[in-house]
């Protein structure tokens, strides 16, 4: 039984909170903090009666390490769950490190100025969390997250070695509007119209956005068009999987959504340089997210499946070696079960798994760990139990 401080109370939050809740032998106690605190107050009354797991909520500024430091103080939590935004993750690792409190995560750290999400802050933390004796597990959400689960579970079990990872994101929900983003607009656009980018023989090669497209054939869903992106789960898997030649990340986009961000992208809306307007400095990006439809919004609208998964090719016993181990996810299913749709439902449940891990003293090992660092098996069996079971094959289509 543990204790649980959970900071965010947005989409993905809201369904590791159920979670937690369901989950009420691990999770005796939790906090659900976050700048409005109405919101939490919110889902805290949805949820009590329906649970074992006491809820508490408050304000906090996720910026104010001060604030955050009070707030650990006086919960003492076996861990913090960062479900906030990426901009915030330094400021909640330094609560920890001062707070000697476990930490775990779905996203890295990216600065607010620039649109470059890469590990390097978050592993300059790896000594003072080893002097402190705590644990940071970085990157609990689906990709990153079960991808690097699925890696590592693959190399265990299957390989003796792999060389190439291809994982593909195919979200064929439909929500209806012309143009509307499943997580936040923000954060979700800066990583679009980046530059793509895979690893390969030992560094990275830089391509133009969404200058790699490919045409995959879905399990459960059929042919989709896909795109190389920069994901920072290649950073951290280039690493940590012996034998890695390659990986890239491919994820689907439907020509409506790409026309629509093509047109953005032309008339400046995008950016994240301020501008004046009207005596004030605004930041067109942080503007278009504020009339865009709210992501969680999208959940009681959103009909399809979601399909991410990888594919490994390596060796075993000297032979070359293939299996594809992936997730399929309803998006109404997941609206009936938690109130939210498949791509806050599919970054959620392995954020509560991350959490209940570290916080039961299963995963342990003082430092900052990216989640293929410990041992997969109950990961893996918990997606089971928890709502996202895992499928395999041994003869998938290969992405040229």
């Amino acid at each position: 039984m543990g204790k649980a401080l959970i900071i965010g109370c947005g989409g993905v939050a809201s369904v590791a909170i159920h979670k937690c809740c369901q989950n009420s032998d691990a999770f005796e106690e939790i906090l659900i903090a976050s700048r409005t605190k109405s919101k939490c107050d919110a889902l805290k009354e949805k949820l009590e009666g329906t649970t074992k797991t006491k809820i508490q909520t408050a304000q906090v500024d996720a910026d104010d390490v001060d604030a955050l430091v009070a707030l650990i103080e006086s919960f003492q939590p076996d861990v913090v769950l960062n479900l906030a935004l990426p901009y915030q993750d330094l400021h909640i690792m330094d609560a920890c490190l001062k707070t000697k409190t476990n930490y775990v995560d779905t996203a890295n750290y990216e600065p607010e100025d620039t649109a470059k999400f890469e590990y390097k802050w978050q592993w300059a933390y790896r000594e003072r969390y080893e002097q402190a004796g705590i644990t940071a597990l970085l990157g609990s959400g689906f990709d990153p997250g079960v991808t690097g689960v699925f890696a590592a579970y693959a190399l265990k079990h299957h390989f003796d070695e792999i060389n190439y990872i291809d994982i593909l994101d195919c979200n064929a929900g439909d929500h209806g509007y012309p143009f509307a983003t499943n997580f936040n607009p923000e954060i979700n656009i800066r990583e679009v119209s980046a530059n793509g980018s895979y690893w390969e023989d030992g560094h990275w090669v830089e391509t133009k956005p969404m200058e790699i497209k490919r045409v995959y054939n879905f399990p459960e869903i059929g042919p989709k068009d896909m795109y190389l992106l920069h994901h920072e789960e290649l950073e951290s898997l280039g690493l940590n999987i012996p034998g890695i030649k390659r990986i890239r990340f491919f994820m689907t986009f439907g020509e409506s959504y790409l026309n629509h961000l093509r047109c953005l992208e032309d008339v400046g809306m995008t950016s994240i340089e301020p501008i004046e307007f009207e005596g004030k400095k605004i930041i067109p990006l942080q503007f278009l997210k504020a009339v865009l439809p709210d992501p969680a919004s999208l959940g009681p609208r959103t009909k399809g499946k979601t399909n991410i998964g990888c594919i490994f090719r390596g060796k075993k016993d000297g032979r070359d070696k293939t299996y594809y181990l992936y997730n399929v996810c309803d998006h109404q299913e997941c609206y009936r079960e938690v109130g939210s749709q498949a791509v806050s439902y599919t970054t959620g449940v392995p954020a509560m798994i991350g959490a209940m891990l570290v916080m039961n003293g299963t995963w342990k090992g003082p430092g900052v760990k990216n989640i293929e660092e410990f041992d997969p098996d109950p990961f893996m069996e918990a997606l089971n139990k928890w709502g996202l079971p895992w499928k395999e094959s041994f003869d998938p289509e290969l992405v040229d």
